[in-house]
């Protein structure tokens, strides 16, 4: 046992004190989180918003639904370079708190005019607000966080995400479109304030040799006791090239080219998964196949699964790793997306065959003389009673099954995960220009998938478009077996040697050169 005062007991003080206190840390993310709770709440906002537009006769044809819906994606598309360029130039706190500003208007907009462009405009003005807050909330909160518990901080980005999609479909049974919209705009105000009173990341701050704030910052996260000096080497080591302003010529440098395609990759198949139309559509798509749910409280299910599966992945993900998530998450998704277009296809099959048995007894039912124009009357009134009775079978359980596992394994792994490597794996020079061209790619991806949801269903059928997304789910799982990087537990500083000239990683990634 050591004397107080010998350097043994010296030693063991040193040695308890090394341990950083996280509380600051954790308020930090928990403040910054309430940013993915606002791309929840617009994500979903046409969910109970739509039905209300259309009751309303603010929205009457399907196109305009399509721009309403998917003109939030146009919008984040211009809002991920804007944020790349603020969180280089001003900073990621002043960046975080600039998010909520189109967004505050944006809902405004949509609370206080019912004209179509007017909602059209608000559309986009939220959707830039939703692009800003899905690149600078990962960059931020990774940022700040120790390696330990980045993934499981930068992990809430989902299940905040989730929160939000349970509160807009929650209000929206009992509230119009218009105070939905004014709670978004209220909501935005109060993340902007609380925003006020956080630090900025020690990262951006030595990248502007502004040593004094750095240290004072990293304190703060770590707690008075704890020696940040170590970790202050280690960041300004990493950074230390941030003193000239990045040049986009630099993509050309394999360290910065291949992080970059693996993110891009991963952002285009998080969205041609399908989860785009699932959220947007998700009060929709069940009033079609699950006209015996209430649609609003099937959504806010499928929303609540979403949270408790993005706990589960907060939980497991620096113990599993980043890797094996995606890949088991990805094999649920296939195989929901399969089933779900398995239900449409029974069910579309079913109602065929009703129709078919209808015309059957129409014809034998008229006596050897036929009239041409009763046989056309009779046949028309069995098509539609067919069509808006219900089928004899009962799938509703395959439906709301599938969506929960597909919504549940999203969750679990493909709504955080992407947007963590993506912060992780980009070195620190390049990751606001990087994260911005990724993002990019996301929501155009978005866009795409989600303005052309209703197209495709018409052209593909409803189940070949959900067989179309298990395709893409089946891609993403090969694509991350031969070419996702594990980075569990490694330091961001250790991550952005790994595509070094040289690395063991290179050949693995030669596909992406």
């Amino acid at each position: 046992m050591a004397t107080l005062g010998t350097p043994e007991a010296e030693s063991l003080v040193t040695e308890r004190s090394v341990k950083p206190r996280h509380r600051n840390l954790y308020l930090a993310a928990l403040i910054a989180l309430n940013g993915p709770t606002m791309i929840g709440f617009t994500l979903a906002f046409t969910s109970p918003a739509v039905p209300d537009m259309e009751d309303r006769n603010v929205l009457t044809t399907d196109t305009q639904i399509s721009w309403f819906s998917s003109l939030m994606a146009i919008g984040a598309i211009i809002g991920g370079p804007v944020a790349g360029y603020c969180l280089s130039h001003y900073g990621r706190k002043f960046t975080m708190m600039l998010c909520n500003l189109p967004l505050a208007f944006g809902y405004g907009l949509i609370a206080s005019l019912d004209n179509v462009a007017s909602l059209y405009v608000g559309r986009i003005l939220t959707g830039i607000g939703t692009g800003m807050f899905s690149l600078s909330t990962p960059v931020y909160i990774s940022e700040l966080s120790s390696p330990n518990l980045r993934g499981f901080l930068v992990g809430g980005v989902q299940m905040f995400l989730g929160f939000g999609l349970v509160i807009v479909n929650a209000l929206g049974i009992t509230l119009s479109y218009v105070w939905l919209a004014v709670v978004g705009s209220a909501l935005s105000t109060v993340i902007l304030m609380l925003l006020l009173f956080m630090p900025e990341t020690p990262h951006y701050c030595i990248g502007k040799n502004d040593r004094s704030r750095a240290l004072s910052t990293l304190k703060w996260l770590r707690g008075d006791a704890y020696d940040v000096e170590r970790e202050y080497k280690e960041i300004a080591e990493a950074t230390k090239s941030n003193s000239e302003e990045f040049q986009y010529i630099e993509f050309l440098q394999p360290n910065i080219y291949i992080p970059l395609g693996i993110s891009i990759m991963l952002m285009v198949f998080q969205q041609f998964s399908g989860i785009g139309p699932v959220t947007f559509y998700s009060v929709t798509i069940f009033q079609t196949a699950s006209p015996s749910l209430d649609d609003n409280v099937a959504a806010i299910i499928i929303a609540a699964v979403q949270v408790v599966a993005t706990f589960i992945s907060m939980l497991l993900i620096e113990r599993t790793g980043r890797k094996i998530l995606l890949i088991v998450a990805g094999i649920g998704m296939c195989i929901s997306t399969t089933t779900f277009g398995l239900y449409y296809q029974l069910t579309e099959v079913t109602t065929n065959s009703g129709t078919i048995n209808n015309l059957e007894i129409t014809m034998t039912s008229i006596d050897g003389n036929v009239n041409m124009s009763t046989v056309v009357d009779e046949l028309s009134y069995s098509t539609t009673a067919t069509t808006s009775s219900p089928t004899t079978l009962d799938l509703t359980w395959l439906s709301l099954s599938s969506l929960v596992v597909f919504t549940s394994s999203f969750a679990l792994a493909w709504g955080s995960i992407p947007w963590l490597i993506m912060s992780e794996i980009l070195p620190t020079r390049a990751r606001a220009a990087a994260s911005a061209v990724a993002t990019m790619f996301n929501w155009l991806s978005a866009f795409t998938v989600t303005k052309e949801f209703f197209d495709m269903s018409a052209a593909m059928t409803d189940a070949g478009v959900f067989w179309f997304y298990g395709g893409m789910c089946f891609l993403s799982v090969i694509f991350v077996t031969f070419c996702v990087p594990e980075t569990k537990g490694k330091s961001l500083e250790e991550i952005s040697t790994t595509f070094d000239r040289g690395s063991k990683y290179k050949v693995c990634y030669d596909c992406l050169t």
